[in-house]
């Protein structure tokens, strides 16, 4: 039997995956690496599939080979340059779970993954009302005060 057909009657079966750890900084729930594989190599053996997670030229590699054809489907990640010996091992397991994960197309919820993508609505800022004159009052021309004249006197010659 195809790889595919295998994979695609093992996710079936796997249903969802127990969260059963908790992130400390961002206060969510998840499942660890260990739940995950308590949770799909057993299965993955009555299926004749084999899980292997090597470290290869800096990459995290999640492999599952089916035992009777040869065939391989591989999901990998590039490990971040890290120092720090338990920085890099924390990178690694992370990594070695959403390899498998993505890989296996799991229905874990990951909830700091959720926050990851998470775009925060951008706060609106006031923008300034257009200058808009108000109506000035009627400008009156007021006609300059003038004295009563008196009527031109004719005389007829």
């Amino acid at each position: 039997m195809k790889i595919h057909i295998k994979l695609a009657e093992l996710k079936k079966e796997i249903g969802k995956v127990k969260k059963n750890a908790t992130n400390p900084h961002f206060k969510n729930n998840y499942a660890d690496i260990n739940a995950i594989l308590d949770s799909v190599e057993p299965l993955m053996e009555s299926k004749g599939l084999l899980l292997l997670q090597p470290l290869k030229d800096g990459m995290v590699s999640t492999q599952i080979y089916c035992t009777e054809t040869g065939e391989l489907v591989t999901s990998e990640l590039k490990l971040p340059e890290i120092q720090d010996p338990q920085k890099i091992g924390s990178a690694i397991t992370y990594y070695r779970r959403y390899t498998l994960q993505s890989l296996l197309g799991l229905q874990a919820e990951d909830d700091d993954g959720q926050k990851a993508s998470y775009v925060a609505p951008q706060a609106v800022k006031p923008q300034p009302k257009p200058y808009v004159p108000q109506s000035a009052p009627p400008v009156t021309t007021a006609e300059p005060k003038t004295q009563p004249q008196a009527e031109p006197e004719f005389k007829l010659f």
